[in-house]
């Protein structure tokens, strides 16, 4: 083609921003149109696996990480009752080392701030609030997205960004039924002073339990502590991140848990609670001159710590394939599912497998949760759960 590849992303997330941003450095000519009125995160944390964050270094953002982050020293696990504590991975240095980038944890806000600005500097035109894409159609050798307002915004490719209740998908293959797992998480933040020292370290932890885990980590520069509690509950199936609960609803769910975490539970600022579904993987995402990413075609349990770090892989992959393909669009997009959609399933597959490990009976009695903890987590089972994970290279992998 002898003008640059015109793409429409309906949807401004990460992954829409990491998609945006990587295609521009590329020479795309490429819109965002975000339904919300103005361009913001919702208040909570994402662990970045060092396979997510290559790809944002990649994209030029290694200062704005290191500013934001916290680097993670380590991952460990705790038993629900006794806080007995089990490593699960070294990191810090370690992940450095190993796999060629830190492993950070961040405010989801502060990670949308530093995409949102990087995009503005390539194009300050480039992201449209607002907007809320509801249908499309092609037309020829263009698609054109439709906005809630009436609008329409022709281009070569339409990438729906516009995740889990996504319209494009829902245009493309109609609506598909998603299973609830019988649980419920608490989500919220506490102020780090409010916490005793043993709590404040660059330690991801994940609390396991018989009927429920929790994971907590530091953000916004270890000022904030990220709490999210998974327990079993079936009276609550609203799959929203923004309903809102009340302290003392999330006190029952922790009765009998370690002191520590009832700690916690009293110390968040604000609690929120949504139900958690399982969602059909999609084993084909482009049709024509459309595709999707992120949680609009691989909608995961956040059990692996990867959704974000999907969705910005996804991101970089489709820039990378339309830079090798751009006067073939719709090949391009059929080689980007062949990159991705593997690796995604994958990763879905192993976050509901771990709903299981992190959920389990023996976890009641501590000698049966030594016993089990032992298996689980032994060093060889750690790495074949993870390595796969972080040494993938979305900035390199074939395509």
């Amino acid at each position: 083609m002898s003008r640059s590849l015109k793409v429409a992303i309906s949807g401004g997330g990460i992954g829409g921003l990491t998609a945006a941003l990587a295609m521009l450095q590329r020479g795309m000519d490429v819109a965002v149109f975000e339904q919300a009125q103005e361009l913001k995160e919702i208040g909570a944390g994402v662990q970045l696996g060092p396979n997510g964050v290559r790809v944002l270094q990649a994209l030029g953002l290694s200062e704005q990480l290191a500013k934001w982050g916290v680097e993670s020293t380590s991952k460990e696990v705790r038993i629900w009752s006794t806080g007995k504590t089990i490593p699960l991975l070294n990191l810090g240095a370690e992940s450095v080392a190993r796999y060629g980038a830190p492993y950070y944890m961040m405010h989801r806000a502060d990670l949308h701030q530093m995409l949102v600005d990087a995009v503005r500097a390539l194009k300050p035109d480039a992201l449209h609030v607002n907007a809320q894409g509801v249908g499309f159609r092609e037309i020829g050798d263009e698609v054109e997205l439709q906005l809630n307002d009436g609008r329409t915004h022709r281009a070569d490719v339409l990438v729906g960004a516009d995740g889990l209740h996504s319209r494009v998908r829902r245009q493309l293959v109609g609506e598909h039924k998603p299973k609830f797992t019988g649980g419920m998480a608490w989500r919220g933040l506490i102020p780090m002073e409010r916490l005793p020292e043993h709590l404040r370290r660059p330690v991801g932890t994940n609390w396991i339990g018989p009927h429920g885990h929790t994971i907590t980590y530091p953000v916004r520069g270890g000022k904030l502590l990220n709490f999210v509690g998974h327990v079993e509950r079936d009276d609550w199936q609203v799959e929203s991140w923004t309903e809102a609960g009340t302290l003392e609803e999330c006190k029952a769910d922790y009765i009998g848990w370690h002191p520590d975490v009832q700690l916690m539970v009293e110390n968040i600022e604000h609690h929120f609670k949504w139900a958690l579904f399982l969602h059909p993987t999609m084993q084909q995402w482009s049709y024509g001159r459309v595709t999707l990413m992120g949680d609009a075609c691989h909608s995961t349990l956040p059990y692996l710590a990867q959704g974000a770090n999907m969705a910005i892989e996804d991101g970089m992959v489709l820039a990378r394939a339309l830079e090798a393909g751009a006067a073939y669009p719709v090949a391009a997009l059929q080689r980007y599912d062949k990159a991705r959609v593997e690796r995604t399933t994958r990763i879905v597959d192993q976050s509901s497998a771990n709903l299981q490990r992190f959920h389990n009976a023996q976890l009641a009695d501590p000698v049966q949760a030594d016993n089990y903890t032992s298996v689980e987590w032994d060093p060889a089972r750690i790495r074949e759960r993870y390595e796969w994970l972080f040494t993938y290279d979305a900035v390199n992998v074939p395509i």
